[in-house]
């Protein structure tokens, strides 16, 4: 019988799943999944989760190819040198190649009072912990959102249309990403579903009581229930475990996502910082790298060069609670046009995006290598442009 090859991936969201499932595609492999949970968590849906209008759970049976080993546990820490995973109980699994996708947590708890009294929506478990505190609340009661990127729009939203009263505080900008003629029909849905949004200079939060928010400005504002959506962080197995990193803890590779430490280690998802350039944190990035990092083992195995990622984001997506979208149209390089769609077609964009984040995984789980998406050019510009700076600093230095 000829010698499996063991790969472990850490993490089972979608960078994870991607990663394992098309890692199938060649059968001499043995593919072991570590996750903390039993379930697969669609984190799209989170928000609503927290408003009781989703259960945030899809059964890891749809998703997960059944040739792959799922371990509901944490990990401890990587040892490289021995190419051994340890978990959380002790127990120790060999690898000949890791697929480090351990995702992304939320991020405030310097802020004080943010980790004491403030809740999140950024696992599971935070969650349905916020649906369970809600539960316990008056309705009249102040809600406060922290956060005007897609997190916070979209949990305001959702727990106003459950009639709450929500304020959301932005700490500057509103859907940064947003064109500016999407922003105001964005701040228009809002303001429908009455969310009082507070944004530009001055709506920092400085602390967070029981009963209440500080902001920069000096202004106090009641908050029986304050939700804290501002922020990214990951969590610190990697640099627990000697690995590089960046300054979110971010596992530090190449544009192959291959470790800057090691060969057999690629990272996928809102944990890799590929040429310490991370991409945009989202389900479809983390899916697209799950892909990429999986064909980076198989070129290595195959005795191959694996290949640059290529990546590009074609949109974003919000939801304005269950009626109302904004679709946003963008370029190869990240960046907003003027082009959008609003209102109920924009509310349907943003379900078949939600549903087609999961049916990504289940097709590749049914026909591993069948997942693609766009390229495009501007990648290349980005690192051309950051050796640029690296040069400068150099000389300004010497």
């Amino acid at each position: 019988m000829p010698k499996q090859t063991r790969v472990v991936v850490i993490g089972g969201g979608y960078a994870g799943v991607m990663a394992a499932n098309r890692l199938t595609r060649r059968a001499d492999l043995t593919v072991t999944v570590f996750n903390p949970r039993p379930t697969f968590v669609p984190r799209l849906r989170l928000h609503q989760l927290a408003a009781g209008t989703h259960d945030g759970i899809v059964d890891y049976g749809e998703v997960l190819t059944g040739s792959a080993r799922l371990v509901v546990e944490a990990v401890e820490r990587i040892d490289a040198a021995e190419r051994v995973v340890v978990a959380a109980s002790g127990g120790r699994t060999d690898y000949d190649f890791l697929v480090y996708a351990a995702g992304s947590t939320g991020a405030g708890a310097e802020v004080p009072g943010v980790a004491r009294f403030a809740h999140s929506v950024a696992t599971l478990e935070a969650a349905q912990r916020l649906r369970s505190v809600l539960a316990d609340t008056p309705t009249t009661a102040a809600v406060t959102v922290v956060g005007g990127g897609p997190t916070g729009i979209e949990t305001a939203a959702e727990l106003a249309g459950r009639g709450r009263r929500v304020t959301l505080l932005c700490g500057g900008v509103l859907g940064p990403y947003l064109h500016p003629r999407a922003r105001r029909t964005a701040l228009g849905y809002l303001g429908r579903a009455g969310v009082t949004v507070l944004d530009g200079a001055g709506t920092e939060v400085t602390a967070v009581t029981g009963e209440a928010v500080r902001l920069a400005d000096g202004r106090e504002l009641p908050s029986r229930v304050t939700v804290w959506t501002a922020g990214f962080g990951v969590p610190d197995l990697a640099a627990r475990s000697g690995l590089s990193v960046d300054a979110a803890g971010r596992l530090i590779t190449d544009e192959t996502l291959t470790s800057v430490d090691d060969e057999r280690i690629v990272a996928a998802g809102d944990s890799a910082a590929p040429s310490d350039l991370p991409f945009r944190m989202s389900a479809y990035a983390a899916g697209c790298l799950g892909a990429h990092a999986a064909d980076t083992v198989l070129h290595r195995l195959a005795g191959e060069e694996p290949t640059p990622v290529d990546l590009s984001f074609p949109a974003m997506c919000l939801s304005f609670g269950r009626g109302a979208g904004i679709f946003q149209i963008g370029r190869k390089d990240d960046t907003a046009t003027r082009l959008y769609v609003p209102g109920r077609a924009g509310a349907l964009l943003k379900e078949v995006s939600c549903r087609a984040s999961v049916r990504h995984l289940a097709h590749e789980a049914r026909k591993p290598g069948s997942h693609s998406w766009p390229g495009g050019a501007h990648r290349r510009q980005l690192l051309r442009d950051a050796d640029s700076r690296a040069r400068d600093v150099a000389e300004r230095r010497g």
